[in-house]
């Protein structure tokens, strides 16, 4: 069964090609994935790794947590579903559904 894992610290200018080259250390890497912002068109610096077994991820991350890749210590770990992490604070919308601030306040047209 493949396992996800959680890559982050990554330098800008790492590749997926390097993190698959890298992660074959431990293992089969089955796929690789550096996550994009879409304004920008650069790197997030973090990104997921899936391995072919739980044994090559768990050796994966003993292996590679904290080490050295393209001159930035990187973290890696288990990745947890989208569902299971807490919502962090944020832009919240107001009652009415939509993302006005507020108004001018009282006194308006007074020239």
């Amino acid at each position: 069964m493949m396992k996800k894992l959680f890559v982050g610290g990554l330098s800008y200018e790492t590749t997926e090609e390097t993190l698959k080259e890298v992660f074959s250390q431990a293992g089969t890497v089955e796929s690789a994935v550096i996550i994009i912002d879409k304004v920008s068109g650069r790197s997030k610096g973090f990104g997921f790794v899936e391995m072919s077994s739980e044994e090559e991820a768990e050796k994966a991350v003993e292996m590679l947590n904290g080490k050295e890749i393209d001159g930035k210590n990187v973290t890696v770990n288990e990745a947890r579903p989208l569902e299971s992490r807490p919502r962090e604070g944020g832009f919240r919308r107001n009652p009415r559904g939509d993302s006005r601030r507020g108004g001018f306040g009282g006194r308006r047209n007074n020239w």
